[in-house]
């Protein structure tokens, strides 16, 4: 069997006719007899090499079974928390109702006929109106939060079935190999494969290596005529469509780009926006805060290229970071990292630092849950949390003075912006350590704010201090 390695590993994953005719319109620049290839290693070496990659393939085996066991877990969690809220607001309903009675009831002591009966109009009227406000309100509330529900629940589901399949295709190919003996030529094929397998494993852990390869670059405006100011873009979301909205601090606005970045609808918001995170297909949450007395995090839905203000969650601290996972908000207040739900409720502080002013300052989580990263813009650090938030690493470079911008990708890439130097780094899942400088001012990077990834057209976005943003063509 003749063949190059690039060609060999398309043939693992495609029929065999396909890979047939794509080598024969190819034009390979070495093509080699496999058993050439496995001469130029002892028979020793290949199964010592394979055995090794069968141990790492067992421990991705373990880590997706965890990964499948901890979604469902986030289902029936969400679902409770659901549950629970809407419980919690019928009985603030009947709460209002029992008070309205009651006070009707004990102003009515001592009362003649006529006044009795206009205060029982009056209970019935109150009534009707606690009533109504219940319908038109709590009852659109409810249903916004069911249908949040119902879309998370879909994208959990979705990831499951993929862990589920995934464990499915590395459980056989385990027992396969562990048939294969000493044949050098099948310990060569199964040592590809199994490399190969290992890292569609590794991508859906969120812990992909693989660095980015800046292409090109491109810059758009996105200031409209109704800003009063220069823009200043704190937070960026890419939807699943390919639109992106972003968060504009200075003009107190998200705005919404199409797919050639031009602004086709905004929405005012009362405090500065300084981050934002996407819930659902249709839905953000913005964290708005007006660095005094007022910390909300407000929901917009995006429907036909329309922006919509939707419900708020008022805190009692900072709210100027924020990310979201599998129905669980993590907000960051500038020195403490809080877990919440997505209706308000004050789940754990995972984490402190209350030396300075601005020690979390923003966060993002891997694509499992399973770590959150924090940056502190006055300390230039980018520390690395477990679930539970035990510090597991930290990381600083002078190239993050002043680090603002942090972005997971949905393979684990870790995305962070120096403010100060103008720069976008690429920084390893661990935590530990830089793999790759995307971007510097030569690139025309100038005080970055805020970064994300698009799937949906493979470029980085980059927010800045001023009316442009920069897409960033990557492979």
């Amino acid at each position: 069997m003749y063949t190059c390695l690039k060609h060999y590993i398309i043939s693992l994953t495609i029929p065999w006719y396909v890979h047939v005719l794509i080598v024969y319109f190819s034009q390979c620049s070495k093509v080699t007899p496999i058993n050439k290839l496995t001469s130029t290693q002892g028979q020793h070496f290949l199964h010592t090499y394979l055995q090794g990659l069968l141990v790492e393939l067992e421990t991705v085996l373990g880590e997706i079974k965890n990964l499948q066991i901890s979604q469902e877990a986030s289902v029936k969690s969400l679902q409770g928390t659901y549950k629970e809220h809407g419980a919690l607001m019928i009985e603030q309903m009947r709460g209002n109702l029992n008070t309205n009675i009651d006070e009707c009831g004990n102003s009515s002591v001592g009362t003649s006929g006529k006044s009795e009966q206009y205060l029982k109009e009056e209970m019935c009227r109150n009534v009707v109106s606690i009533l109504n406000e219940f319908d038109n309100i709590t009852a659109k509330v409810l249903n916004e939060m069911k249908d949040e529900v119902i879309s998370i629940k879909g994208s959990v589901t979705s990831s499951i079935h993929k862990c589920t399949s995934l464990h499915n295709d590395l459980s056989q190919f385990h027992e396969i190999v562990q048939k294969i003996g000493d044949h050098k030529e099948l310990c060569l094929i199964a040592s590809i494969k199994c490399k190969h397998i290992i890292q569609q494993a590794l991508t859906l852990l969120g812990k992909s290596g693989k660095v980015f390869n800046v292409q090109s670059n491109t810059k758009h405006n996105v200031r409209i005529p109704s800003d009063s100011g220069e823009c200043w873009i704190t937070g960026i979301c890419v939807l699943t469509d390919g639109q992106v909205l972003v968060a504009d601090r200075r003009n107190k606005s998200c705005k919404l780009l199409n797919q050639q970045y031009q602004v086709v609808s905004h929405c005012g918001v009362a405090e500065y926006v300084r981050d934002m995170c996407q819930i659902t297909p249709s839905e953000v949450a913005v964290a708005a805060d007006d660095n005094n007395n007022t910390h909300n995090v407000q929901f917009i839905t995006v429907t036909q290229s329309q922006l919509t203000l939707g419900r708020k969650l008022e805190l009692q601290h900072g709210c100027i970071g924020i990310t979201c996972h599998q129905g669980e908000l993590f907000i960051c207040s500038g020195r403490a990292l809080y877990k919440y739900t997505l209706y308000g409720k004050q789940l754990c502080r995972l984490y402190e630092d209350r030396s300075l002013d601005y020690t979390v300052y923003k966060c993002a989580v891997s694509p499992t849950g399973d770590r959150l990263y924090i940056i502190s813009s006055r300390q230039y650090k980018l520390h690395t949390l477990a679930r539970d938030g035990t510090l597991l690493a930290t990381y600083s470079d002078p190239a993050l003075v002043r680090p603002y911008g942090l972005h997971v990708t949905p393979a684990g890439q870790v995305l962070v912006c120096g403010w100060g130097p103008h720069t976008v780094l690429q920084v390893g899942w661990e935590g530990e350590s830089k793999l790759a400088t995307l971007a510097t001012q030569y690139d025309a990077v100038s005080w970055p704010q805020s970064v994300c990834y698009s799937s949906t057209t493979s470029s980085i976005i980059v927010g800045q201090l001023g009316d442009n943003i920069l897409v960033f063509s990557v492979e």
